[in-house]
């Protein structure tokens, strides 16, 4: 899962303070875009789920939440598809 793998490491990078949040706002999308197939080869399922959460309800939100919002929304997300990971949430 090396593709998926690069998606939420990247989101972690962010997380922790190792990327601003211009650069994952810009970042992540491209990086979406040139995993994405491979990434729906890999785990279908987890593939969409990271599109939808860190993307459309992510991403997409950006222009509209401060710094500190867009990060704590980007955090909830990310933590929801470790619990799908972890079998703690369900789909």
């Amino acid at each position: 899962m090396k593709n998926i793998e690069y998606l939420m490491d990247m989101t972690k990078s962010y997380l922790d303070g190792e990327m601003d949040t211009t650069s994952y706002w810009l970042d992540f999308p491209y990086q979406l875009e040139v995993r994405y197939k491979k990434a729906l080869r890999e785990d279908r399922e987890l593939a969409e789920l990271i599109y939808d959460c860190l993307f459309e309800d992510g991403i997409n939100l950006y222009n509209g939440l401060t710094d500190d919002e867009f990060k704590a929304k980007i955090a909830q997300e990310y933590e929801y598809i470790n619990g799908v990971l972890k079998g703690t949430d369900i789909l």
